[in-house]
């Protein structure tokens, strides 16, 4: 028997993004997000609050790259979800981490994240509270030691970070333990 819990975001796994953009004076600024997603093919959405200093550099500068973090840099992602760029302008200095100009967008790769998704502003969704940017990806670039032979992500090497929005924890995926498209295949019938 199901116990009624009310109101939850009771979606697990929420991805850890890391959201990269260029600020006004063009030094960096990321942010951590976990509302997040891909929405088609080709595209990325990302439901953010428009208040955030993130949400204002993408309207601006019209791109941003959107990185998978990685347990190896846990604290790091943790640290840019929990310090606002509003308030602390350099926290991105302060993280150590180190910033390239992407070749394909005018927002910044973060090195020390395994993938990123380069992005250009595609669309604005705004309704009331809801505010979501539609990143058209442009380019999506993996450090090799996360490839398999075939040149695809491994997510078993990725270790990227899932977020839990039941107990606010963070874990990490890569077990496979099936197939898509397969394991459904005997309930189809004739």
């Amino acid at each position: 028997m199901k116990k009624d819990l009310g109101v939850l975001e009771a979606v697990f796994p929420m991805p850890v993004l890391m959201i990269a953009t260029y600020n006004e004076d063009g030094t960096v600024n990321v942010m951590t997000a976990a509302w997040g997603q891909i929405c088609d093919f080709k595209q990325i959405a990302l439901f953010l609050d428009e208040g955030h200093k993130t949400a204002q550099n993408i309207l601006k500068t019209k791109a941003f790259t959107v990185a998978i973090a990685d347990q190896a840099h846990m604290a790091a992602a943790d640290y840019f979800g929990i310090v606002s760029g509003h308030k602390v302008p350099d926290k991105f200095v302060r993280s150590g981490f180190t910033a390239v100009k992407s070749n394909h967008v005018n927002a910044p790769v973060i090195e020390e994240f395994p993938l990123v998704m380069e992005c250009e502003l595609a669309d604005v969704l705004k309704k009331g509270s809801f505010f979501c940017v539609v990143g058209q990806i442009v380019n999506t670039a993996a450090e090799e030691r996360v490839l398999d032979a075939e040149g695809k992500v491994d997510v078993t090497k990725l270790n990227a970070l899932v977020y839990d929005t039941f107990r606010h924890g963070y874990y990490v995926c890569g077990e496979k333990v099936g197939q898509a498209f397969k394991e459904g295949a005997a309930l189809k019938g004739n």
